[in-house]
Parts: C-alpha cells; sequence; structure tokens
C-alpha cells in the first residue's frame, strides 16, 4: 500500500465514527458556509480600508475564479480517480463527485484564498491557515480525495494567492503610498 493509500485509510477510517466530528467536516467542506462571512469581511475591508479594497476585492473574486478554472482542467489533464471510484470501502459522505480527483479544488481555491488574505494581512494566518488544514482534511475525512490531491491543492493555492497579493502589495499598494 502507499503513502497516499495508507494516509487517505487512516484520515477516512474516522468518518461515522463520531457524529460531531462527521457533522464539522461535512460543514468544512460546504463552499456556500463561507459565503456570508466572506461577504462580511469584504464589507468590513471596504469599510475601513477603501482605498485597497477597491482594487483587492475584485482581484481577489477574479483569482478564486482562476484558481477554480486551473484546478479544474488540472483534473482533466491528471484524470486520476477518485478514491471511491476505486475502492468500495471508501466511507463516503459526501458522494463520489462527477469529476477527477487531482487536485483538490476546495484545497485550490481555499489555499488560493487564504495565502491571498494572509499575504496582505499577515494576522490572519492563525485562522487562516488552520481553516485552510480543515477544509483540505475535509476532503480526505469524507472520502473525496487522497492526501496528495489536497497537498497539490494547497501548493498551487498557496503560489497563486501569494503571487497575486504580493504582485498587489509591491506593484499597486506601494506605488500607491508613493503618489
Amino acid at each position: 500500500m502507499s503513502f497516499d493509500e495508507e494516509w487517505f485509510w487512516l484520515i477516512n477510517g474516522w468518518a461515522g465514527q463520531s457524529s460531531v466530528l462527521d457533522w464539522l467536516m461535512f460543514q468544512c467542506s460546504q463552499e456556500s458556509n463561507l459565503l456570508i462571512p466572506g461577504i462580511l469581511a469584504i464589507a468590513y475591508w471596504g469599510w475601513t480600508k477603501w482605498g485597497e479594497a477597491k482594487i483587492a476585492a475584485p482581484s481577489f473574486g477574479l483569482l478564486i475564479g482562476l484558481s477554480d478554472l486551473i484546478g479544474g482542467q488540472l483534473k482533466n489533464l491528471i484524470a486520476r480517480p477518485r478514491p471511491c471510484q476505486i475502492f468500495s470501502q471508501v466511507h463516503e459522505m459526501v458522494g463520489c463527485g462527477g469529476s477527477f480527483s487531482m487536485p483538490s479544488n476546495h484545497a485550490v481555491n481555499s489555499s488560493t484564498a487564504i495565502a491571498f488574505l494572509v499575504t496582505l494581512y499577515p494576522s490572519l494566518g492563525w485562522v487562516g491557515f488552520p481553516l485552510m488544514v480543515l477544509i483540505g482534511t475535509s476532503r480526505v475525512y469524507l472520502g473525496a480525495h487522497f492526501v496528495t490531491d489536497v497537498l497539490v491543492g494547497w501548493g498551487i493555492g498557496l503560489l497563486l494567492g501569494c503571487g497575486a497579493a504580493y504582485f498587489l502589495k509591491t506593484k499597486v499598494f506601494y506605488q500607491k503610498k508613493e503618489s
């Protein structure tokens, strides 16, 4: 058994053992649960730092769309089957999914968003990175992805998010302060 399979079975083996943990992991995997807090955070951002938010918030939205597109295209290119498509004993808690497994788009998108925000505002790291880990782990726990699907997703997202935020910090916001 490979490293990836061993870690998958270790994490997915917890599924169904605790209704509280099952609920938490399911909630961590629902994109809609981040919608209201995200809208409120962007509204607050606009209220407190309008100069940054009017540029960074639309950039953030475009970046998430781009990260989702890149993740989806890579899934089709890599064409790795999901664990539930390979193994019969998977604790499937959200269905098997219709697309391929690598990378996990949940991991790509969440790490893109978190890396972008933490690069701009490092003090958010204490909440952002644990949330990123919870979201990624939930995908394995729920039986939707292998661990490497999540790790690759995190890597892609961290590169996209940090890169875009760094560009804004050094090329856009820095120049505005000079003016």
